[in-house]
């Protein structure tokens, strides 16, 4: 309980990034989808914040069950994939009261994971819809002013989409879908991205960092 009171306390007031370093994570979970996708992606993202926000975040990114209560030493919580993705009730229970508690989680479709993650995040909010965040949101517009969700990849033709959980008010869930943005975030050589495709990742992954601790 008392992990949970200061987590909550991190994240309703506004954090310095000067401050000393935090640390973020990656979600693990069961279904058979690959959670581990993209092992590059956060890792240099924090570099990017560290360098352009003067952030202050560990560089070592742990692996996190979504069941495990060290799931509130992490303010920040990445997830990905492309395939299946199961959450039990207790997990889906301990994901709910991170989240109330204070928490964040970033959720990036990396191409697959939509049909079954939607299905998952009923059991955390049953009462609860995604809801698209339009383009006027402060979220892009935070340190870098950006026109919505970058499309890194083409799959499907369809359009890059940024859909929000809300609390009171707070977005605790933000799921990217057709944008494979965490992909633009990996080492250049995994994808042989432009590196002008690299930079509106990066930027847009700053900026939801950025939003996900001053909001």
């Amino acid at each position: 309980m008392k992990v949970i009171v200061f987590l909550s306390i991190v994240l309703t007031s506004p954090i310095s990034f000067g401050q000393n370093s935090m640390s973020l994570a990656v979600l693990k979970y069961s279904g058979g989808g690959d959670y581990y996708a993209n092992p590059t992606a956060l890792p240099n993202l924090i570099k990017f914040c560290n360098n352009s926000l003067s952030t202050k975040i560990n560089e070592d990114v742990p692996y996190v069950e979504v069941g495990s209560k060290d799931l509130f030493l992490y303010p920040f919580i990445h997830m990905t994939g492309h395939g299946n993705v199961v959450f039990s009730k207790t997990e889906s229970e301990n994901l709910r009261n991170y989240l109330e508690a204070g928490g964040f989680i970033h959720i990036d479709d990396n191409y697959g994971m939509d049909d079954f993650i939607r299905v998952e995040l009923k059991k955390v909010f049953p009462n609860q819809e995604l809801i698209e965040l339009p383009n006027s949101h402060p979220i892009f517009k935070q340190r870098f002013k950006l026109d919505g969700l970058p499309k890194i990849h083409e799959h499907d033709g369809e359009r890059a989409q940024a859909f929000g959980l809300f609390l009171e008010g707070r977005l605790v869930c933000l799921y990217t879908f057709e944008s494979d943005l965490s992909d633009g975030w990996e080492d250049q050589s995994v994808h042989n991205d432009p590196n002008e495709k690299r930079q509106e990742a990066l930027q847009m992954g700053a900026n939801i960092i950025s939003y996900a601790f001053n909001n």
